[in-house]
């Protein structure tokens, strides 16, 4: 025959024993470590990816050549000048509104900054040209002359 106890169960045998302060704060002191070391890790690798991008387009100029056209100037900076490029140019309005864009093929040169003139055609008098930027990807269907 089994013999049950019938001692009352005092609330402080409920919960565990106080932790060593010390043992807390080195816990915490870790934990704010691999939080800081995953933050510089991820920091790094934004910096990696986004920061240093392989071509780079900037607005050198543009002029209003008709009431339907714009000539748009744009430089190219790329880290390798023998891999060709891509830009989109656009044109705008008086009051701001994209009224034409084009795409087109920037050949590799030995250089590695280029500027490259790209007319744009648009359906209201062209106010400015902009370049809306460049790229690596150059699709198939781009004129290579």
């Amino acid at each position: 025959m089994e013999v049950m106890s019938t001692a009352p169960v005092r609330p402080s045998d409920r919960y565990p024993d106080e932790q060593d302060p010390a043992r807390t704060r080195r816990l915490f002191i870790i934990g704010l470590v691999v939080v800081v070391i995953a933050g510089l890790g991820i920091a790094w690798l934004g910096y990696d990816k986004f920061a240093r991008q392989p071509v780079k387009g900037e607005t050198a100029g543009y002029q209003i050549v008709s009431d339907t056209t714009v000539e748009v100037q744009v430089t190219v900076t790329r880290n390798d000048p023998s891999q060709p490029v891509s830009c989109i140019v656009y044109a705008k309005d008086k009051a701001g509104n994209e009224i034409g864009r084009r795409e087109f093929y920037v050949a590799p040169s030995s250089e590695p900054v280029v500027v490259a003139t790209s007319e744009v055609r648009t359906t209201e008098p062209p106010a400015v040209g902009d370049v809306f930027g460049c790229g690596t990807d150059v699709p198939a269907y781009l004129d290579r002359s």
